[in-house]
């Protein structure tokens, strides 16, 4: 039975000993697997203990997570409400103060407004006085044209001087500035006084009109006839000078008179040809004068009326201005002051920006669970190395952003 099947070198292997040898061999192999299984198990029973500790400290941190990510959006819900009601502060004090500022600058226009159009109604008014005397000046130089025809006996041409002189004070001067028909202490009654300011002395203004000697002299066809009526327009004048001079009176009139002569032809003829009797009335302190020339005297007189006024009234304009001046000190203090708060407004307002957009980044990133860039501060949300997460200091986070 126990026959030999192969010799290994000197020694003969039988039967029994290759099955006892394979028996040997088939349970190893059945030792070795049963082994291996056995630690494959282990293996696997371990693997699904640590998945389950992973998983419960997934959901740990997880927790954790919504917990931080409820309690930074109630800060954040906060800090919205903070910053609403700050800007809604600001907005308001600015809307103030920007309602006073354009109140003030409303009433310093309005009151500009008002004394620029009083200004200009001063303006027109004048302007409309130069009107009316150039309209005068205009009618007057028609009249003078048809003279002859007009005036026809010496108190016809007296009445038309007369009129025509006070024609032209009246529209140059105010009702106390001039007196007509005034009575002096000879008794004599020149035509009209003008008061000049500051002087109790009237200057003295008659009208006078030669008018048949210049007639004659326009007339004259030859020599004998034009020295005549030459002499006669001598004689007339000397006669008016003389006239006018009685009313210079020493303390009661001033020292030269007027004779207003209402032609300027008339005027022109005296200056052209009769110079010594221009020289004559010089003498006499007389000054013969023309519509033109009488006005021409009347506005220096109401300039120098005017310039009086002011002077009486320049100590109230000297401290309006002052008043003036202390408005406009206010007024540049004041728009500093307001330059000074959009300032720091201006600042606060960037800073809140900023501070708003940092929240909005974070924000952004906590809603996205985008943790694996850096912080602002430079730290890591999401620990690589270590496999966990990692949430930084909410208040240390916060108080760095600020």
């Amino acid at each position: 039975m126990d026959a030999i099947l192969f010799n290994l070198g000197d020694y003969p292997v039988s039967l029994l000993q290759t099955g006892a040898a394979v028996s040997a061999l088939v349970v190893a192999l059945l030792l070795f697997l049963s082994i291996l299984l056995f630690r494959q198990s282990s293996e696997r029973g371990l693997e699904a203990r640590a998945q389950l500790e992973r998983q419960s400290r997934t959901e740990e941190q997880v927790d954790a997570l919504l917990r931080s990510q409820m309690e930074l959006f109630g800060r954040l819900q906060g800090v919205g409400e903070v910053l609403s009601n700050k800007q809604s502060e600001l907005a308001k004090a600015v809307s103030e103060r920007l309602d006073n500022v354009t109140q003030r600058v409303g009433e310093n226009l309005v009151t500009g407004a008002k004394a620029t159009a009083e200004q200009l109604s001063k303006l027109e008014a004048r302007l409309a006085v130069i009107d009316a005397a150039q309209q005068n000046i205009g009618s007057l130089s028609d009249q003078v044209t048809n003279l002859t025809s007009i005036l026809s006996n010496k108190q016809a041409r007296g009445a038309f001087g007369q009129g025509q002189m006070e024609a032209i004070i009246k529209d140059a001067l105010p009702a106390n500035a001039y007196t007509f028909q005034a009575t002096l202490s000879t008794r004599a009654r020149p035509d009209c006084l003008i008061w000049l300011p500051g002087d109790t002395r009237g200057l003295v203004v008659d009208a006078k009109f030669p008018l048949e000697a210049f007639e004659e002299l326009r007339r004259a066809e030859d020599e004998a006839a034009e020295r005549a009526a030459a002499q006669k327009m001598r004689a007339d004048m000397i006669t008016h000078i003389q006239a006018v001079r009685q009313y210079l009176i020493p303390e009661e009139t001033q020292e030269m008179a007027l004779l207003f002569v209402p032609s300027e032809a008339l005027h022109a003829e005296l200056h052209e040809r009769f110079e010594d009797i221009v020289q004559r009335a010089h003498k006499a302190r007389v000054l013969i004068v023309s519509p033109s020339l009488l006005m021409l005297s009347i506005h220096v007189v109401k300039g120098l009326m005017r310039d009086a006024a002011m002077r009486e009234q320049a100590h109230v304009i000297q401290r309006e201005v002052g008043f003036l001046l202390e408005d406009v000190g206010r007024l540049v203090d004041r728009a500093g002051n307001l330059k000074r708060h959009m300032a720091l407004t201006e600042k606060d307002l960037r800073e809140i920006e900023t501070s708003a957009e940092k929240i909005a980044r974070r924000g952004t990133a906590i809603d996205k669970m985008d943790f694996d860039g850096p912080t602002p501060q430079g730290q890591g949300l999401v620990s690589q190395a270590q496999g966990e997460i990692v949430l930084p200091n909410p208040i240390t986070s916060r108080e760095a952003a600020e």
